[in-house]
Parts: structure tokens; sequence; C-alpha cells
């Protein structure tokens, strides 16, 4: 499933520049993408199959899918994405940031998965169908790429805290209880 999300995200980049009224695609894309990430974490718990390795495809799949998305919207609606652009640079610039800060702690990216990102991800995911479908939704755009700056915020906070690389780290709380243990 994170594969098939990773090729929504050129699929999308795809669609919206050959069809001429792509919506109804691009939102089915959108949502299949939302329900692809959210389904493959589950499975992945469920079939106790949800390794560090596979977290870490998923954290990337997710950044392609959601990379091409962003692409669309900035492309195809840039004047309803004008206002928050700031915001769309300020959660690209933390994002690249907290991978560095990741590769360099760590030696890899970082996967963890927060209750927060989970939330983010589906702002976002309902701000690109409502901007690059109906072309409105710069209300919430504008509170998912700040929801997402927290988010980067706190990956940024979890790397810092934690000695040690882990994964599906929930919050800022589990981040402090599992440091604990690390350095126990």
């Amino acid at each position: 499933m994170a594969i098939f999300r990773a090729l929504l995200g050129p699929g999308i980049v795809a669609v919206a520049q050959s069809l001429e009224k792509p919506e109804a695609w691009l939102a089915t894309m959108i949502v299949l993408g939302l329900v692809s990430d959210i389904s493959d974490g589950i499975l992945a718990r469920r079939w106790q199959s949800d390794t560090g390795a596979l977290r870490l495809a998923d954290s990337v799949c997710d950044d392609i899918f959601y990379l091409g998305v962003a692409v669309v919207a900035v492309g195809h609606h840039w004047q309803a994405i004008r206002p928050s652009v700031w915001l769309l640079v300020a959660v690209l610039v933390l994002e690249a940031l907290r991978i560095l800060c990741d590769w360099l702690k760590y030696g890899r990216m970082a996967s963890y998965h927060s209750y927060a990102a989970k939330a983010w991800g589906v702002l976002l995911a309902s701000s690109a169908v409502a901007l690059i479908c109906f072309d409105s939704g710069s209300t919430l755009l504008t509170l998912a790429l700040a929801w997402g700056i927290a988010c980067e915020l706190e990956g940024l906070a979890m790397t810092a805290l934690l000695p040690n690389w882990a994964r599906d780290v929930k919050s800022i709380s589990h981040a402090l209880a599992l440091r604990d243990r690390m350095l126990a």
C-alpha cells in the first residue's frame, strides 16, 4: 500500500496535467492515498509486520505522495495558496531540517507516526480535496499548514529528546517516557 501511495504522488501530477477536468480523478486519488495511509498502518500492526524499515518506507511514501499533491495545488491553484505560501515554505523547510537532524543523529530518517501527524494527514488531504477539486478551502489549508508546522516541531523535539532511533512515538509525553527507558 505504501508503494501504491508513492506512485499516486507523480500520478496526481500526471492526471492534473493531462486531463482538462481532472477534479473527480484527483479527489479520488487523494482519498485513496489517505485511506491507504491509514489502512497500511492498521494492517501492519494487526499482522505484526510493522518493522522499522516498513515504517520508514511508509514515511518516505507519504512524503512523495504529498509532494505530488503540493505540486498540483501550487501549479493549478496558486491564487488560493498565495496567502499561505509562507506556511507552506515553513513546513517544507522544517521537514528538511527534521530529516537532516534525524540523519545526523540516527543515520536515518525518523518514523514517529505521532497522533498529531495522523491528524495532519487527514487535515492535509481534506484541504487538498477542497482546494484542488472545489477551488475553495484556503482557510482549511491555512489550518492544515499551521498544524503541519506544529507536527514538524514535535518531530524535531522528539529527535532532540530521544538518544536512539525509535519508531511509532505517539507524542512528546511518549518520547519523554521512552527516553527515560532508553537512558535507564
